[in-house]
């Protein structure tokens, strides 16, 4: 019988009786997703069935926490670009691969399947990381015709997820950023960003650097059940006082909001940030691209199964009558009444508390004349490390 391992593509964390259709306890501790689904390239696909004798309950009625797995990533460059009409930057840099922090909602978690491990309990335990990111960035930056523009740290994994505390490749980027002044974003919902105060607060006096702290909601219950290895909200306030009282220019997102589960509280959080220093801020609407759907509806049948219906139904809503719309200029908004509301709510929150777009603070006020290209004498020294 299956032993519940990350190698069994098919595995489910949890399950119902065939004949009682009483939920089986199967819950991995301090992960977010409920299933380990086969991505989207997976023709075939194992499950584990009970085979009369009852030993399917017995087997998953304990499942010990799942460790995590770290795999170098030999990466060529360092830069990811993207033509996104609707993204804020054109160049991000993302040390990681998968994202320990388990956000069940992670609109990233589908990528995984571009190194064959599912979106689901592999994206947030079997990770890659790039030990030579430092280096591979100098290089592209050094590269003939590279012109300046704000490169974004954690636009798809989580730069100050827990493996940063030991790895430090998320520092080692901030470095060669400072050395060579170049402006960065920073979106993270990690209170680790602290951590590197000394460089931000170096960059930020050179209007280098803009950090944004993602708050998902202030109910530290619903945090841990939505995102069970970030930061507890107060930490993530705390992170905002403290980068601000440092004079880094920081800002708050409201992300992701979802119907029916923490929209409401999206005047709160930009409140709280606000009083905790924010001078920015911006919010997103629940995505759901390909495999994160299932997994969503998986998760909101198994912690909120009183409310699952309506809340996919509001999503819909917002969707066009569809759990998830690609459509360029509104897929991190949405359409439809609910998400017209949504967006009202948000801009009355902004112009009463006086806060700036996050997105056009990003763009538009970090300096990128500054910047100083890698010499070659410098290349050569890195390659010798």
């Amino acid at each position: 019988m299956p032993d519940g391992s990350l190698g069994n593509p098919g595995y489910r964390n949890g399950f119902r009786h065939a004949e009682t259709g009483d939920a089986v306890p199967g819950l991995r501790r301090g992960r977010g997703a409920v299933s380990n689904p086969p991505n989207r390239f997976v023709r075939s696909a194992r499950n584990p069935f009970d085979d009369g004798w009852g030993t399917l309950e017995q087997a998953f009625a304990e499942l010990p926490p799942l460790a995590t797995e770290l795999t170098p990533d030999k990466a060529k460059t360092a830069l990811t670009w993207n033509d996104s009409p609707d993204v804020g930057f054109d160049r991000s840099v993302n040390p990681y691969r998968g994202c320990e922090h388990g956000c069940i909602y992670c609109y990233a978690r589908p990528s995984h399947a571009y190194i064959g491990l599912s979106p689901g309990l592999d994206f947030e335990t079997r990770l890659q990381f790039k030990p030579d990111v430092a280096a591979l960035l100098e290089k592209d930056l050094s590269k003939k015709g590279y012109v300046a523009r704000p490169i974004a740290l954690g636009s798809n994994t989580d730069p100050y997820q827990p493996v940063e505390r030991t790895l430090s490749l998320t520092r080692a980027v901030l470095e060669v950023l400072d050395r060579h002044d170049h402006p960065v974003t920073i979106v993270t919902k990690s209170a680790g960003v602290t951590r590197d105060l000394d460089i931000l607060s170096r960059m930020a006096e050179r209007n280098l650097v803009q950090v944004c702290l993602s708050v998902t909601t202030l109910d530290p219950r619903l945090a841990r059940m939505m995102e069970p290895r970030a930061a507890a909200p107060l930490r993530r306030l705390a992170a905002i006082q403290e980068l601000s009282r440092a004079g880094i220019p920081t800002g708050v997102m409201a992300a992701p909001m979802i119907p029916g589960i923490n929209d409401a509280e999206m005047e709160r959080i930009l409140e709280a940030g606000h009083a905790h220093g924010a001078r920015a801020a911006g919010y997103v609407l629940l995505r759901l691209p390909l495999e994160i759907r299932r997994m969503f509806e998986e998760w909101l049948a198994t912690h909120m199964p009183d409310r699952a219906a309506r809340v996919l139904a509001l999503v819909r809503e917002t969707r066009g009558g569809k759990l998830n719309d690609m459509q360029f200029g509104t897929r991190f908004t949405g359409t439809g009444p609910y998400a017209d509301m949504l967006s009202k709510r948000f801009g009355a929150a902004m112009r009463r508390l006086g806060l700036d777009d996050a997105e056009v603070s990003e763009r538009g006020k970090l300096d990128c004349s500054r910047f100083r290209a890698p010499s070659a004498g410098e290349e050569r020294q890195l390659a010798l490390l």
